[in-house]
């Protein structure tokens, strides 16, 4: 089967309180990819990074309605999932989502929101995902590494760094799964990605507040799916393992520390 897990990420300037719909980052679509229609498929994550409070809005005729659809506040320099990822948002494929999102009057403002789709069988990509059993039998040591990402003040994807940039203790040609991360400032998300998990990024929300979440991330989500969620990278392809983040006009620099299992061969 190919499985896969997605995060799209897109962004609105000033929007006030209408609810504006979010202008998607380079390579990410609100359209749902193309499956299998019994293939199922679910958004298990949804949040926002806003500097004034809003609303965050999910629509789509095939939704529960088109009209409000998914819509909850959006709160102001606080990220969390908005969804519990045991139920999520049931999806069919080729739908293209209405994503909207309100927030600060002030020129110039970036707000951002962030969307985690999953996949159960996505022709062409099969990403390397166990789940929450298969790391507790496997693993055998921790280790985390270090990134300082250099962002930029447009929105968007930025400060792109291989895993290995400033810290390279991996072992060679063992595969490690990314469990987890910290944040030394907030950003939209944080996303990881590379042939290990079919060229889609993967990735959370830049949350400093909740480090209880984010340390533990792609655990909780496998445990709460129940479905295989937590990405296998081969130290191999260290170099082309690739981190970024989605940071707003302010443009902080992120450093994020990468938690990684060592698992047995």
């Amino acid at each position: 089967m190919g499985r896969a897990i997605e995060l799209i990420s897109g962004q609105v300037t000033a929007p006030d309180t209408t609810l504006t719909t979010l202008t998607m980052n380079s390579g990410n679509s609100a359209t749902v990819r193309n499956t299998q229609e019994d293939s199922p498929i679910k958004m298990i994550g949804a949040w926002n990074k806003n500097q004034t409070a809003g609303l965050l809005r999910v629509r789509s005729p095939f939704l529960h309605d088109n009209v409000n659809g998914f819509e909850t506040g959006a709160p102001a320099a606080d990220i969390f999932n908005h969804l519990n990822p045991s139920m999520g948002i049931p999806l069919k494929t080729q739908d293209t989502l209405s994503l909207a999102l309100s927030g600060s009057a002030t020129s110039g403002d970036i707000e951002i929101a962030s969307f985690l789709v999953h996949y159960e069988d996505l022709p062409g990509i099969d990403a390397r995902l166990i789940d929450a059993a298969t790391l507790k039998d496997r693993m055998e040591q921790i280790m985390a590494v270090q990134n300082t990402l250099s962002t930029g003040t447009s929105g968007g994807y930025s400060g792109e760094e291989a895993i290995n940039a400033e810290q390279d203790q991996f072992k060679a040609n063992r595969d490690y799964a990314l469990i987890g991360y910290q944040v030394s400032a907030i950003c939209g998300c944080v996303r990881w990605r590379g042939s290990d998990t079919g060229n889609l990024g993967v990735g959370g929300p830049g949350s400093v507040a909740h480090r209880d979440d984010t340390r533990s991330w792609f655990i909780d989500l496998s445990m709460a799916t129940g479905v295989p969620a937590i990405p296998v990278f081969n130290s191999s392809n260290k170099d082309s393992i690739l981190l970024d983040c989605h940071q707003d006009e302010d443009g902080a620099d992120v450093t994020v520390s990468s938690i990684f299992a060592l698992l047995k061969s």
